[in-house]
């Protein structure tokens, strides 16, 4: 039996065009926005390496920021399931990408890194458990060909304000 299907549909538009298009590889800049109905837009443009603006979201970042997003969400869930109070949650993910001398390249690996505080009852082993199943049901760390590890760190409240 197949599952729900889900589609969904962002508008890239490219906003370098500075007079004369794509005539040169310095004549346009990298920049453009995402959008959709009812959100916000998503300035980005390429990693600042190639030829891009540092100020704007790049697509590494915005994978990097999908995958670490995807399993918050998977986590926060799974322990409201299971009676787990979490009360805080923050995670600072980091990728690694090989770029070839032909100029492709691809995501070799992402490491989440979620320090996570629970209420003081809460079970912190049960919660590092959640962890791991978050992974396997995030949508995203799915559907990509890299590997994508989690290093947890998990601290209850009372020891979080010592």
């Amino acid at each position: 039996m197949a599952g729900k299907q889900h589609t969904y549909s962002v508008k890239v538009v490219w906003t370098g065009n500075t007079g004369t298009g794509t005539s040169s590889a310095r004549s346009y800049t990298r920049d453009y926005d995402i959008t959709a109905p009812g959100k916000p837009t998503i300035e980005g443009s390429s990693d600042p390496s190639f030829r891009g603006d540092p100020a704007r979201w790049n697509p590494e970042e915005l994978l990097l920021a999908s995958l670490s997003a995807c399993h918050k969400l998977w986590f926060l869930g799974l322990c409201a399931q299971a009676g787990i109070v979490v009360t805080a949650y923050e995670d600072h993910a980091t990728g690694e990408m090989e770029e070839e001398r032909t100029a492709a390249g691809q995501f070799t690996s992402v490491t989440l890194h979620p320090r996570v505080i629970l209420s003081a009852t809460s079970d912190a082993e049960k919660a590092l458990e959640l962890h791991h199943k978050a992974h396997d049901m995030c949508f995203i760390a799915r559907s990509v060909n890299f590997l994508v590890m989690n290093e947890p760190v998990i601290v209850h409240e009372a020891e979080h304000d010592a």
